[in-house]
Order: structure tokens, then C-alpha cells, then sequence
């Protein structure tokens, strides 16, 4: 379970960056340096630390709800209600510099690091190639974008994208029909269990959600049913429903070329979290007046029920809950 997420000041006194953040990935927590204490108008600068101090002078903390390293990024949820969703990006500058920010959806455009929208062509991607695979009729040609296409015999899926030699994003294509007949005989629960091995897949629908519940010759609401079950039994490949053949074209473009930035940038980042310090473990987090009076009641020790405890009460409590020396 996450702990804490903790804010200090920095001992350095010439620092430019005031302040450390105590992030609780992994067993004991990483450490850095920042220039703010939450990224409410722009993105702030952090580097790594030295260190977590033996007596830091604590800012802020906040107990934490999640934090989770996905690819480049970690999430970070707070358990507060503003300010609490966050996310620290580390990257490569140019020559190789490393560089980390920390931002949220405000201070960013994107919420994934380094993926823009593609317009013509997705940021990052000089040319990218889709693999389209040897048995898919009618594919898309991907004319409104700069991609060369080649065919061959994908894993899984009718489209990919490489990285470094390996599919590492597919794409199923779905006209409605193809997707109630695939539900209705299971075919499409192994196809799902193929694309979830992949590191990034998805499912693209040639039609709207709605039309599932017009169709003929099939019970509607069989088809929704199983829909669901597929999406809640393998989460990682989402379907998607894309109204037309030319939507569900540009959308499959967009997803494998977003796909293609963020496993590149994970790839170019691998190993720089782990090379930051450890904080080590957060001492108890002090007793509120409330958990006090609750445990003095249930020991029969006469409390009033509301304002300062008086000193004593404290004092049993601290000793009720003091660890025994090892």
C-alpha cells in the first residue's frame, strides 16, 4: 500500500530548488528536488536529491490513494480533495541530459509525456511505419497520413507499430457484424487474450455503440452482455466505437503512433527512477484529538466530548502505543 507523500525544505541553502519531494514509489520511497510545492501554474523543475534528511523540516503531507509509474511517468493521487492528481515525468533533453517535471492536466497539454494529437503526422515520428497484417482484406491505406505501410504477418491483430524490431502496438479491426459474430461464437476472447500480451492493444469498432442494440438475427443485449464481460476480463485492450470506416482509420493511426512515442520515451527513460535515492521509511503519522478520545473511551477513561484533551489523556496514549525497544 502507498504511504505518504511528503513535502520538506531542502537543507542546501544555496539550492535553487527550495524544496524535496518524498514520492512513495517502491518499498522506501524516492527523493527530489523541486522549485515549488505544486504545479499550479506551470510545470515545476525537480532533480534528483542527495538525499532524504535524518530530521527533515516537513512542509506538507498527505496521506496517498495511488502512485503508479507508467512508462516515463508516475501517477501520483492524493487523498485530498484539491490539488491531488498529479503526475512526475522524466525525460531526455537534447545531448542526453536527463530532466524531470512535475505537472498536472492544467500545466500540461497532454496528459501521457511527449504524446501530442497527431494532425498530419504524430509528434516524435518522422515516418512511421504501420505493419498491416498479410491476411486482412480491404485494409486501411492510411492516404491522409505520412506513414509508409507494409504487409506481413502480424502476432496478433490487423495493425502494428515496431519498436526496435517487435510489435509492440496492434490494433483489431471490427465492422459491427464481424464484432456481434465474434462475441456470440467467442472467437473474439482469444483474439483479446492475444492482444493483451502485447504492451499496448486495442479493438476499433466501424460503427456506433447504439447500432449493437439494431441488430438482426442476434439478441441485442446478448451482444452488449458479452461486450462488457470482454472488456471487464481483459481491461487493458479497450474497443472502441468509431462510427465510420474513416474515423476508425484515423483513430487507428492516432493510438498506434501515440503507442510508438510512449514506449519510445519509456524505453530512453528505463532505469532513471531507480537510480534516485531512497527516503527510507516515514516515522507514524501523529494521533488525531478524535483517535485519542476514541481509544481513551474504549480503555474506560473519562473524556469530554469535545475540546483539548487534557495533558495526561495524551501522555497514557503515547505510552499505550509506544513501540517496546528491540
Amino acid at each position: 500500500m502507498p504511504d505518504d507523500f511528503v513535502i520538506a525544505r531542502n537543507p542546501e541553502a544555496d539550492s535553487t530548488l527550495p524544496y524535496l519531494l518524498r514520492i512513495p514509489l517502491g518499498p522506501r520511497g524516492i527523493v527530489l528536488k523541486a522549485r515549488d510545492t505544486w504545479p499550479r501554474t506551470s510545470k515545476v523543475y525537480c532533480h534528483r536529491a542527495e538525499g532524504w534528511p535524518a530530521d527533515p523540516d516537513i512542509v506538507e503531507r498527505v496521506p496517498v490513494r495511488s502512485c503508479v509509474r507508467r512508462g516515463p511517468a508516475i501517477d501520483l493521487v492524493l487523498d485530498r480533495g484539491r490539488e491531488n492528481r498529479s503526475q512526475v515525468v522524466f525525460t531526455r533533453l537534447k545531448g542526453g541530459r536527463e530532466a524531470v517535471f512535475w505537472q498536472t492536466a492544467r500545466t500540461a497539454k497532454q496528459a501521457r509525456p511527449k504524446v501530442v494529437v497527431p494532425g498530419g503526422r504524430a509528434q516524435g515520428l518522422v515516418r512511421p511505419t504501420i505493419v498491416v497484417d498479410s491476411g486482412e482484406k480491404y485494409a486501411y491505406r492510411f492516404g491522409r497520413h505520412q506513414v509508409e505501410v507494409v504487409r506481413r504477418r502480424l502476432p496478433a491483430g490487423d495493425y502494428g507499430i515496431e519498436l526496435d524490431g517487435r510489435i509492440v502496438a496492434g490494433v483489431e479491426r471490427k465492422s459491427l457484424a464481424d464484432l456481434a459474430g465474434s462475441l456470440t461464437s467467442g472467437r473474439l476472447g482469444y483474439a483479446l487474450a492475444e492482444l493483451a500480451a502485447m504492451p499496448r492493444a486495442a479493438v476499433v469498432v466501424e460503427d456506433r455503440y447504439s447500432r449493437v442494440f439494431a441488430l438482426e438475427h442476434v439478441r441485442p443485449s446478448a451482444v452488449a452482455d458479452r461486450l462488457a464481460e470482454a472488456q471487464v476480463r481483459w481491461p487493458g485492450v479497450p474497443i472502441v466505437f468509431c462510427e465510420t470506416r474513416q474515423l476508425a482509420e484515423d483513430w487507428t493511426y492516432r493510438f498506434l503512433a501515440a503507442a510508438y512515442v510512449e514506449l519510445s520515451g519509456q524505453a530512453l527513460t528505463t532505469g532513471l527512477p531507480a537510480t534516485l535515492p531512497e527516503a527510507g521509511e516515514l516515522p507514524p503519522r501523529e494521533a488525531s484529538t478524535a483517535q485519542i478520545r476514541a481509544w481513551a473511551l474504549s480503555v474506560g477513561l473519562q473524556v469530554s466530548d469535545r475540546g483539548r484533551l487534557r495533558p495526561e489523556i495524551v501522555v497514557k496514549y503515547d505510552a499505550a502505543h509506544r513501540s517496546p525497544p528491540r
